[in-house]
């Protein structure tokens, strides 16, 4: 298991910045997600076609990503991360449960086969990656506030985006997480996704049935 301490990098960046390149493919069809994120994933036996459908945007070190792995067995799970050195560490994590999986039980070893990890900017590039309706849930946990005003167009929750990330979810059932533990943000989220005309909040039955939410 690689350990963090080696792979600590800024709390944030700036995602408009220019000084940064990522490839990125020109369409969605364009990129294998086979090659280097699933290569052993459990659907692969089925013929289906690999993609993902949760995404954890801004994974950090991973933590929630590979937690969903599990609790979400029959969907396919890719945390986005903007910071290199952050990005590598859950890469090897997720390696290295994989391999601690090899000698158990079947259905042990495809644990942690549906889950990997990207770096990207996931303000800029997601229609690059994903097509329309083909994501079932959307996180964004512990977001940079950006506190200061003129940095707010920073923010990863907007009108603008929010409008974009709609475009990628699935028409029914689709669901979006925003988590902070700062109130600034927290009102931010809530006044967005409010004032938006595609999206509603969920119902308290509903909130009890997500097995996301606890």
């Amino acid at each position: 298991m690689p350990q963090k301490k080696f792979y600590r990098s800024r709390a944030h960046c700036n995602p408009l910045s220019h000084n940064d390149a990522f490839d990125y493919p020109i369409e969605p069809s364009a990129f294998d997600w086979t090659v280097d994120h699933y290569p052993n994933h459990p659907d692969l036996s089925k013929n289906k076609v690999i993609q993902p459908d949760v995404l954890d945007v801004g994974c950090g070190f991973g933590g929630l990503t590979i937690q969903l792995s599990t609790l979400l067995p029959q969907n396919t799970i890719l945390g986005i991360e903007i910071r290199a050195k952050v990005c590598e560490y859950v890469r090897l994590r997720i390696v290295a449960l994989r391999k601690e999986n090899q000698s158990s039980t079947q259905q042990q070893q495809q644990q942690y086969e549906n889950a990997s990890v990207m770096r990207s900017n996931a303000m800029k590039y997601l229609p690059h990656y994903f097509r329309p309706n083909s994501i079932s849930k959307l996180f964004f946990c512990f977001p940079d506030p950006h506190f200061k005003e003129k940095n707010h167009r920073r923010r990863i929750i907007s009108e603008r985006l929010l409008s974009e990330y709609i475009y990628l979810l699935k028409p029914t059932h689709a669901r979006l997480y925003c988590v902070t533990d700062v109130e600034e943000l927290h009102l931010w989220h809530v006044k967005k996704c409010n004032a938006h005309p595609l999206l509603r909040k969920l119902s308290d039955e509903e909130m009890k049935e997500d097995v996301c939410v606890e």
